[in-house]
């Protein structure tokens, strides 16, 4: 699996209507404040141990400020909450040529069942979940705070 994390003042999704272009009213927007904004890639191999391991991470992960400016603090520490976007595009390939291959990017059915499973295992660690809808355009809007982004890439980290 592969995240971007971005720690927010706020953050909100809107699905676009593809035929029209406009917000889908369909969809009731979703909102949080203080927080993160995490941006989901899934590859056909993960599975249960990677979404532990990240639920884990993430939960305990202090990037927000303490009373000394000094990133110190989790987001369990400052009550904040998650918006979970799923983002197959994570995993381009721009190696050759100039389009995109997205061959490492999980199939649909797996990709979206290992996100939820994702998203309820963030929950299981105590926190409000807000999620984008899977497969569909969206218009994300973050303020990003600090500006800090982390990437987490199970591949990687050997996990």
């Amino acid at each position: 699996m592969r995240i971007v994390l971005q720690k927010v003042g706020e953050g909100s999704v809107d699905v676009v209507d593809e035929t029209s272009g406009e917000v889908d009213t369909t969809f009731e927007p979703q909102h949080i404040g203080i927080g993160y904004v995490l941006f989901v890639g899934v590859e056909d191999e993960d599975g249960t141990k990677q979404v532990d391991w990240l639920a884990r991470k993430i939960a305990n992960l202090r990037v927000f400020e303490d009373e000394n400016g000094k990133m110190n603090r989790s987001i369990h520490d400052v009550n904040g909450s998650v918006l979970s976007i799923s983002q197959f595009t994570l995993y381009a390939n721009v190696r050759k040529g100039n389009r995109p291959s997205f061959v490492k990017a999980g199939a649909p059915a797996h990709a979206e069942q290992t996100w939820h499973g994702f998203n309820d295992a963030l929950r299981v660690q105590g926190f409000e979940v807000k999620e984008g809808r899977f497969g569909s355009h969206m218009r994300v809007r973050l303020a990003n705070d600090g500006p800090a982004t982390i990437i987490f890439d199970t591949d990687e980290l050997g996990v």
